[in-house]
């Protein structure tokens, strides 16, 4: 048995893009980061910022796409995954990738920092890959 599971706070890089398969399913892309303060070696506070690509599918992603936008803060959960390629210029580049499963609205309605206070748009159909949750329990979590 294995498990992958990933869950990110964090504010969306750029607007959400929403492009549908050729089935008619609608798949949102989006960047989101994370940021927290490490020492470095000569003790000083250095702001870290990791990137992750995301990706929702179904209601899920037009949901994604119509409430998000850049800066927004969003709740991800979801399985991540890691791919390795090689840039324009010959350099080989690394990117953590989230294929969403649950995603939650962070901040009160109007609020620059988010789009609507603890929706959650995990209660909308799924894509067929995407696992329901064991329970509703974490629904109690107040992040």
């Amino acid at each position: 048995m294995s498990f992958n599971k990933i869950s990110i706070l964090g504010n969306l890089g750029r607007d959400p893009e929403l492009r549908y398969t050729p089935q008619g399913t609608a798949v949102c892309d989006f960047s989101m980061a994370t940021s927290e303060k490490r020492r470095d070696s000569s003790g000083d506070q250095q702001d870290v910022t990791t990137w992750f690509r995301v990706t929702f599918w179904g209601k899920q992603a037009e949901i994604a796409s119509q409430y998000l936008s850049k800066g927004k803060q969003v709740y991800v959960e979801g399985r991540l995954s890691q791919r390795e390629w090689t840039d324009r210029d010959g350099n080989k580049r690394t990117s953590l990738e989230v294929n969403g499963t649950d995603l939650h609205f962070v901040g009160t309605r109007g609020d620059d920092a988010g789009g609507r206070q603890s929706e959650p748009a995990s209660n909308t159909p799924r894509a067929a890959s995407a696992p329901a949750p064991a329970n509703d329990a974490d629904d109690d979590i107040p992040f």
